[in-house]
C-alpha cells in the first residue's frame, strides 16, 4: 500500500467540502471544528475553495470539488486533508480525480459517510485512506467528549505506536445539539453507557484472525455497485469489512437487503471478518432485530460461520468514533475481545 508521511504538530491540513455545503450555512460549528484542529493538535488549517462554497454552487461543481482534492495532494506544503462534512453525491466527483497526482503525492485524507465513495476508490487504487471524524461532525465536539477521544485521534494521526489496540469508548451519543444555537454549540445529545463493548455476534475460528480493512457507510457503498469504481470480487479476499449506517436510519430489513447482496456477489466467502458500527438512532429493539437479521443472513442463507462478526463498534455516525485506516492489517481475537492494528497507517 502507498502511505503518507506521518502528521505532527505544525502539519498543514487542507479542508475541503467534497459533498455538502453546510459550512456556508452553519459557519459557527464549522469554525469550532477548525479551532479544535489548531488548538488541540497544533495543526495549521488551510481552507480550499470548496470549503465554504454555498451548497447550490457546490452541487453544480463536482469537477471543482475533485480539483480541490487533486490540488491538495499535488501541493507539497500540505500534509493532510480532512472533509468539512459528508453529504450524498460525492460519487459524482470520482471521474475527475487525478490518480497520477494523488498516488505520486500521498497524503492523509479523512472523512466519513459520503466520503466512502472516494476513500474506498482511492484505497482500491493503492492508497491508505482514513475513515474518521469530519470538521463539523466529530472534531467540533472534541471539547465536550471524554479525553479518550482526543488521545485516540493523536494516537492514530500523530503517534507511531504499533501494534495499536483499539479501546472501546465508555459512553457514546447518537448525535449533536442544534448547530444554530450558540449556547450549546459543539455539544452532543444524551450520552449512553457502553454496556456491551467489543460485542461479537459470532466468534468464528478460534485464535487470531488477520485481514485488511475496507468499507464505510453501507448505504453509500450501494452507490458504487455496478460501476467501474466497484472492485472485482477477488479484491475482497483477506479483507475485514466494516459497515455503518447513516443518519437516514435505514431499517434493519433494508440493511439486511444490502448485506445479502454481498453474499450473492460471493464477497462473504472471501472475507476474514466484519465490523458493524453502532447504528445511529436505533432503539434497543431495532438493534436487536438488526443483529438477528445479520446472523440469519450469514449463517442460514450463506453458511458463513467461520469468521468473526462484531457489532456496535465505535465506527461511523455516533460519537466518539474510531479512525479506521483502509488498507491496513488488523488482528481480531474473539476470546480476548480485541481489535489490534498490526501496521502503521503512515509510511
Amino acid at each position: 500500500m502507498i502511505k503518507a508521511k506521518p502528521l505532527k504538530r505544525g502539519s498543514k491540513i487542507a479542508i475541503i467540502s467534497p459533498s455538502n455545503g453546510l459550512p456556508a450555512i452553519l459557519p459557527d460549528i464549522y469554525e469550532l471544528g477548525l479551532q479544535n484542529l489548531e488548538e488541540l493538535f497544533g495543526f495549521q488549517v488551510v481552507e480550499y475553495p470548496t470549503a465554504r462554497m454555498p451548497s447550490e454552487e457546490l452541487y453544480h461543481s463536482p469537477k471543482q470539488r475533485a480539483e480541490d482534492i487533486n490540488k491538495a495532494f499535488g501541493d507539497d506544503t500540505i500534509d493532510g486533508i480532512i472533509c468539512s462534512i459528508g453529504g450524498y453525491e460525492s460519487v459524482r466527483i470520482l471521474k475527475y480525480l487525478d490518480l497520477d497526482v494523488i498516488l505520486k503525492h500521498p497524503k492523509m485524507i479523512m472523512g466519513f459517510s459520503d466520503a466512502t465513495t472516494f476513500l474506498t476508490y482511492l484505497n482500491q487504487e493503492g492508497l491508505v485512506t482514513f475513515y474518521g471524524p469530519a470538521v463539523m461532525a466529530g472534531l467540533a465536539q472534541l471539547k465536550h467528549i471524554d479525553d479518550a477521544y482526543k488521545r485516540h485521534i493523536e494516537d492514530m494521526l500523530i503517534h507511531r505506536q504499533v501494534p495499536y489496540t483499539y479501546t472501546p469508548y465508555t459512553a457514546w451519543s447518537h448525535g449533536y445539539k442544534d448547530w444554530s444555537v450558540m449556547e450549546t454549540l459543539g455539544q452532543c445529545t444524551t450520552f449512553y453507557k457502553n454496556e456491551h463493548p467489543m460485542a461479537f455476534l459470532q466468534q468464528g475460528k478460534p485464535g487470531d484472525v488477520k485481514g485488511y480493512l475496507w468499507g464505510g457507510c453501507i448505504e453509500v457503498l450501494e452507490f458504487l455497485k455496478g460501476t467501474s469504481y466497484w472492485p472485482e470480487t477477488s479484491f475482497f479476499q483477506d479483507k475485514i469489512l466494516f459497515f455503518e449506517t447513516s443518519e437516514e436510519k435505514p431499517s434493519p430489513t433494508n440493511v439486511g437487503y444490502m448485506l445479502r447482496n454481498y453474499g450473492i456477489m460471493g464477497v462473504l466467502h472471501q472475507i476474514k471478518g466484519i465490523l458493524f458500527g453502532r447504528p445511529k438512532d436505533y432503539s434497543d429493539e431495532e438493534n436487536k432485530a438488526l443483529h438477528g437479521i445479520i446472523k440469519n443472513i450469514l449463517e442460514i442463507e450463506f453458511g458463513v460461520t467461520d469468521i468473526p462478526v462484531m457489532v456496535d463498534v465505535d465506527i461511523g455516525h455516533t460519537d466518539p468514533k474510531w479512525i479506521i485506516p483502509l488498507g491496513c492489517q488488523i488482528r481480531i481475537n474473539a476470546i480476548e475481545k480485541s481489535i489490534t492494528l498490526e501496521e502503521h497507517p503512515f509510511g
